[in-house]
């Protein structure tokens, strides 16, 4: 809104798209939105529209007529904001973007911006031309806008668009109601079965690695009665298309896909994504998982591991010709690996790879909520250790486990069926051998190296290979489920307000969660408004929507509730709001930190009488430095303030996790977060 270029990180689902759409409608003249996601683009504008704003979008789907048409709105200044793919920006020697100079531009919002770097998951050569637009238009502000970027990816973004000293926002990576789940890839489609009959009614995704598995897959699940479709490059376009709408429209429940589908799909009550194949790095699978619970509803992300994969996935990170590339994909593809076999939380090892900090223990991935029943594996670990060793450190994880349970496999030699260690593991099943693998790659008696992975001892195989150091192995895992987060609601009223939203979907020709979310049809069926002044009280009921959906809707209660013999429950969703706001509201909160650390209290006694993390006391603490409350010397000791401020101005401010790891254990992200603080309060 000060006409300054700005980059914003903000997780899926997050609301990146109201950072530019809000200042579309407060600025005089036309926002023109960059997006190489035609299927979002559609969406975006049929949501827009159904609000009464605005918008249009040019892209190959509409014929010459339609974009003369569009063009026509543009020249006459009907329209607030416009969608286009970037090659529709350079097509005929800028012929588009120099009609542009003749208008009244006042924002250039640059959506899925880590596609311009070469170092992101997702490069698109044609979003190296948008460099251009600086020197085309000076004076207009830009905005460019990702929800998946590290540290290296988020400079090489402001390098390659030139913008002209961006603020940056970085906003929170985690998706609270994001459930995550790793399970071994063992009998990997039966199990997704059995979650499938668990959420008959959700609709979800299920990614897997080839074209092939995806047809077989979407057929297989057919066969077995549930409503799905594949979707991936190799399909007829209108096919593709077709797939996409049916499930968009909630016609279909699961999509079978390859990565091919889901980027730029706004579809908001997506309850499950499931992984059948390993994807290639954290960013691909937190980018993939974020297309469930955008709507803020519990949701599920199941994933189903397997080493194979891994194998599968290094050849695919070879860039001929290009070793520093190659290079940083492998790492990537390594984070991921490490993901997969952590013990500890989770959302913490995501958060903390995006350089955020989180506590130990979120209570909601399957490491958190698991209980380990642990036994002396000394022995079990001494086999496997034996067996690598007496290999000669020359195979993967496979051969190992055949070995060990003394498989006729023809791979195994006849001089290697001679050692006195093949066949000592028989009579435990090789997915538990592959399991104590696992654990003792993680806690570091073995590693793995080379192309396809064999197994090598480390500096500390010894002292457990001659006995000198016990080791426990997990016996069992007893998960428990996740505490439900769902306000209670009439369940009988639900099914009644999705079949209405449907067929008024249908009638508009959009899909269903572009008229009302799943969150509007949970308050309706918790607070059962009776008049057209309590339905204004639910969230998504703004005054366009009330005026073209609140009367079915509000019959459609009423009728339930005169059935039912049930009232109005608004007057809890208004005390609710005012407990919040005495309690728990984000103002509140940060201003109750304040109070005590006025009374003399550090943030660690602030978050033990609070019952909070450190470092969300520290973030609350340098929110005042922003507005003046605080000085920056309050918080952070004045010897350490010149460092941080010069690691700052020589590394930037895109990773906390970057600097902190410059700066030093003896500095705390809270004090680097106050400098960043201060110096943002300087320059504004």
């Amino acid at each position: 809104m000060n006409r300054q270029d700005a980059f914003v990180l903000m997780p899926t689902g997050g609301g990146k798209s109201l950072c530019f759409q809000i200042p579309a409608l407060l600025m005089d003249g036309l926002t023109v939105v960059i997006s190489p996601l035609i299927a979002l683009m559609k969406d975006q504008v049929d949501a827009l529209k159904i609000n009464g704003i605005s918008a249009a979008f040019l892209n190959s789907t509409l014929s010459y007529k339609e974009q003369a048409d569009v063009i026509s709105r543009i020249e006459k200044n009907t329209l607030k904001l416009l969608y286009v793919a970037p090659e529709k920006l350079f097509l005929n020697d800028l012929q588009f973007i120099h009609s542009l100079k003749t208008q009244k531009v006042s924002l250039f919002a640059i959506d899925e911006a880590h596609c311009i770097s070469q170092w992101g998951h997702d490069f698109r050569p044609e979003y190296l031309n948008l460099k251009i637009l600086k020197q085309l238009f000076p004076t207009t502000p830009i905005i460019a806008l990702t929800a998946t970027a590290d540290t290296v990816t988020r400079k090489d973004i402001l390098e390659k668009l030139h913008l002209m000293e961006p603020r940056v926002f970085v906003s929170s990576f985690n998706r609270a109601n994001i459930h995550y789940y790793v399970e071994p890839k063992a009998n990997p489609y039966d199990r997704m079965v059995e979650y499938l009959k668990k959420h008959p009614d959700e609709s979800g995704i299920v990614y897997a690695l080839s074209r092939q598995s995806v047809e077989r897959l979407a057929e297989d699940l057919e066969q077995d009665g549930f409503s799905a479709k594949p979707y991936h490059a190799g399909l007829e376009k209108n096919i593709r298309e077709r797939h996409q709408e049916l499930f968009i429209k909630d016609q279909i429940k699961i999509m079978v896909a390859t990565i091919a589908f889901g980027m730029g799909i706004d579809k908001s009550n997506v309850r499950f994504v499931i992984h059948m194949d390993l994807p290639k790095n954290i960013e691909s699978y937190y980018q993939e998982t974020g297309r469930a619970g955008r709507d803020g509803l519990q949701s599920e992300a199941l994933l189903f591991y397997g080493a194979g994969d891994v194998m599968k996935l290094k050849k695919f990170s070879e860039i001929e010709d290009n070793s520093a590339q190659t290079r940083v994909l492998l790492n990537k593809l390594n984070a991921m690996v490490h993901f997969c076999e952590t013990r500890i939380c989770r959302r913490k090892y995501l958060l903390n790879y995006f350089g955020e900090s989180f506590e130990n223990h979120c209570g909601t991935c399957d490491v958190c909520l698991s209980q380990h029943e642990k036994f002396d594996g000394t022995i079990m670990a001494q086999k496997i250790l034996s067996a690598v060793s007496r290999l000669h450190e020359n195979y993967g994880v496979g051969f190992i486990v055949d070995f060990l349970c003394g498989s006729k496999n023809d791979k195994i030699s006849e001089t290697q069926r001679q050692l006195k260690t093949y066949g000592i593991g028989a009579g435990i099943t090789k997915d538990e051998w592959k399991r104590y693998i696992r654990e003792l790659l993680a806690l570091g008696y073995l590693k793995q190296e080379g192309e396809y992975p064999v197994l090598k001892l480390t500096d500390v195989s010894v002292r457990l290979l001659t006995g000198n150091e016990p080791v426990m192995l997990t016996k069992s895992i007893i998960r428990a489920e996740a505490a439900q987060t769902v306000a209670k609601h009439e369940e009988g009223l639900i099914p009644l307000l999705k079949q209405l939203r449907f067929r008024l979907a249908t009638e508009s020709n959009v899909p269903a969660y572009v008229i009302f979310s799943d969150v509007t049809l949970l308050e309706l069926a918790t607070y059962l408004p009776q008049t057209i002044s309590e339905l204004k009280q639910i969230s998504g009921f703004g005054e366009i929507k009330l005026q073209r959906y609140g009367k079915p809707f509000l019959d459609m209660v009423q009728a339930y509730c005169r059935t039912n013999k049930l009232s109005s429950k608004i007057d809890q969703k208004k005390k609710k709001r005012e407990r919040a706001s005495k309690t728990g509201g984000p103002a509140d909160t940060k201003l109750e930190s304040l109070k005590l650390f006025r009374e003399g209290k550090s943030p660690v006694e602030i978050a033990a009488i609070r019952t909070l993390g450190v470092s969300t006391i520290e973030t609350h603490l340098a929110h005042f430095i922003l507005d003046g409350t605080l000085g920056v010397d309050d918080l952070v000791p004045k010897e350490k303030i010149s460092p941080i401020k010069k690691a700052i101005e020589e590394h930037g401010s895109l990773s906390l996790k970057g600097l902190k790891d410059t700066l030093g254990e003896h500095t705390s992200y809270g004090e680097i977060r106050a400098v960043l603080n201060s110096m943002q309060k300087l320059k504004a």
